[in-house]
């Protein structure tokens, strides 16, 4: 039997060390704002026509992704009235939302939006620091090869962030403070501001809800009128729920309302 020098055996060690879990430390935070079988329903307006209606669903179990518990989070959006006849949307973003880290490990949205198509499904690897992205090609019926992005520490998509913000604690800020949040989309990361614009009591359809008011900071764009174009009210409670959003924007204002929530902490 061959014996491994005192010394080579600790350098071998070393390098399982630096190699293994150990190289990335997940962080852990404090979530008592949702909880499984959570659901929100809302619906959109422009003007006085109702233009479409969504749902927020986090399933009842709890999944396990790249050895992680995660929540599994739905969010689905339709068109509805007049505005199904034009343009027919039926799409579905979700999220496996680590229970712990609140950071994403794996995202995907199907998307049919008139005659666009979009299927898609994203794997976060947090040790490597990887997005690797999978779409569906629609003329080929068939997968393209898997494209591997680079990705900050704790980086979330769409909907994991929107979970994420709500854990936040808000009374620690002043008006005017910049939460930062950096996000995975479209094959780019994006660094997203949100300003703390402060509190107000916002009227909705389950009452006149006291509400934590932010402002996502838009960049120039020829859809939103201005950097503070968009609002969202979220209720300044242990919930956290998203109440409300306005966007102000060049054809006129689009809002989105509350009007059922279910399995809430309180």
């Amino acid at each position: 039997m061959t014996r491994i020098p005192l010394s080579i055996l600790i350098l071998m060690l070393l390098c399982s060390f630096i190699r293994g879990d150990w190289q990335h430390q997940y962080r852990t935070l404090n979530n008592s704002c949702f909880i499984p079988g959570e659901v929100i329903e809302y619906k959109a307006h422009y003007g006085f026509v109702h233009a479409a209606e969504g749902r927020m669903v986090i399933s009842d179990e709890i999944y396990n992704v790249n050895n992680r518990p995660c929540f599994k989070i739905d969010v689905y959006g339709k068109s509805i009235g007049m505005f199904d006849l034009f343009l027919r949307i039926r799409d579905n973003w979700g999220t496996y939302l680590d229970t712990s880290a609140l950071v994403t490990q794996k995202f995907y949205r199907v998307i049919e939006e008139g005659k666009y198509r979009k299927n898609e499904i994203v794997n976060f690897d947090h040790h490597a620091k990887e997005a690797k992205v999978k779409t569906f090609d629609n003329k080929k019926q068939k997968w393209k090869p898997i494209e591997t992005f680079d990705v900050p520490a704790d980086v979330q998509d769409l909907v994991s962030g929107y979970y994420y913000i709500r854990t936040l604690e808000f009374d620690k800020l002043k008006e005017g403070d910049i939460i930062k949040v950096d996000a995975f989309f479209d094959d780019e990361v994006y660094d997203f501001e949100i300003r703390f614009v402060g509190r107000e009591n916002v009227k909705t359809k389950l009452g006149v809800i006291k509400s934590i008011v932010l402002s996502p900071i838009m960049p120039e764009n020829s859809l939103f009128d201005g950097e503070n174009s968009v609002k969202v009210w979220i209720s300044d409670d242990r919930n956290k729920v998203p109440l409300k959003i306005k966007a102000e924007m060049f054809v006129g204002a689009v809002e989105i309302d509350i009007v059922k929530y279910e399995k809430g902490l309180d």
